[in-house]
């Protein structure tokens, strides 16, 4: 298997775009979400490119699939 450069790839750049996005908007939701929907948005954002990442490192085409899929399967 050829082996990823998981910062070369455009989907894992915008992912980490969205994470900041993401922890901007969440900062202006009400308090009473701390720990709600703001907490389980931002770990969501951070999970993407941790699964790319994550994948890239696998010893299969399979393996790199299943990792890149789990990145946004959980966030849904």
């Amino acid at each position: 298997m050829v082996k990823h450069n998981f910062k070369k790839l455009i989907i894992w750049k915008e992912s980490i775009e969205l994470i900041f996005k993401t922890y901007e908007v969440t900062k202006t939701f009400p308090d009473n979400e701390k720990f709600g929907l703001t907490s389980q948005l931002n770990r969501c954002s951070v999970s993407i490119p941790s699964n790319i990442a994550e994948g890239t490192s696998k010893s299969s085409e399979k393996h790199f699939k299943v990792f890149f899929r789990n990145g946004f399967r959980f966030c849904l």
